[in-house]
């Protein structure tokens, strides 16, 4: 059972509209009842999983909905997750919104999508097509050299964080030749050796994250000045400041200072 607003229930929500998801009025992001929402607003309703016997929906309200509620601020959620349980519900809700929202309409023939009677996804009644939850695969990378890394930054991170390089999977590309394709591309050096590690949900907005290590083969370290604005090699003693632990760039970082890579 989840207690949620001071009372014990058996089933909560979430609540989203316009790619967005709301906070409850006293805060949290579990609703314990619908009962602020008229419910002619409600458009959709999806599972996205159960956390201590309780089953979570998210409610998408229609666009226009009247709500006056604080927007949920994703990554502070998700920076306060519990335990992983609870990161793959709130992430899997959190790409929900977003698909739900950005796929009202076919792509092929323009007319609006339905829900699909029996999978996950929206279909369109006219040309057929089926239409699925979008997932962008994408490689993250902890390149090391004996008893030190490299680590960058993106001029979108915050001042002084330094994080591994990552980069999206291409079309008819594996997953290991995009490890060797981005860090060339981002930061001018060779890889060898390549190895997975294990993968994360990214819910920004519907990532999914492979982890890996390489072994540095050589190559001058030069940041390409776009989507890498600096690039330094770092002994295990001396790091910079890192991304947040629920990130799966904070794992392959604690896994190498702890020397298991």
């Amino acid at each position: 059972m989840i207690k949620e607003q001071g009372a014990a229930v058996e089933e909560c929500y979430i609540v989203g509209s316009s790619g967005a998801m709301y906070l409850h009025k006293t805060g949290g992001y579990l609703h314990a009842t619908l009962d602020d929402f008229a419910k002619e607003d409600v458009e959709a309703v999806y599972p996205v999983g159960e956390m201590r016997g309780s089953r979570i929906n998210l409610v998408i309200l229609k666009r226009g909905s009247s709500i006056s509620l604080e927007k949920a601020n994703l990554r502070g959620l998700l920076s306060v997750s519990q335990n992983e349980q609870e990161y793959v519900t709130l992430s899997r809700a959190a790409q929900l919104v977003v698909w739900h929202n950005e796929h009202r309409f076919c792509g092929r023939c323009g007319h609006q999508m339905k829900h699909h009677a029996v999978d996950l996804a929206k279909h369109c009644e006219s040309c057929s097509l089926v239409q699925y939850p979008r997932i962008s695969p994408c490689i993250i990378v902890l390149v090391v050299d004996g008893e030190r890394c490299i680590l960058a930054r993106s001029p979108r991170f915050k001042p002084g964080v330094f994080s591994t390089l990552a980069g999206f999977i291409e079309a008819g590309e594996t997953a290991e030749s995009a490890v060797h394709r981005e860090i060339k591309e981002e930061v001018g050096v060779d890889v060898k050796n390549v190895r997975y590690v294990e993968s994360q949900s990214w819910p920004f907005p519907h990532s999914l994250m492979l982890g890996f290590f390489a072994d540095y083969a050589g190559g001058e370290l030069i940041p390409d000045g776009v989507e890498i604005e600096e690039a330094n090699w770092y002994h295990r003693d001396e790091m910079p400041n890192l991304p947040p632990s629920f990130a799966i760039s904070s794992t392959l970082i604690e896994r190498f200072l702890k020397g298991g890579v």
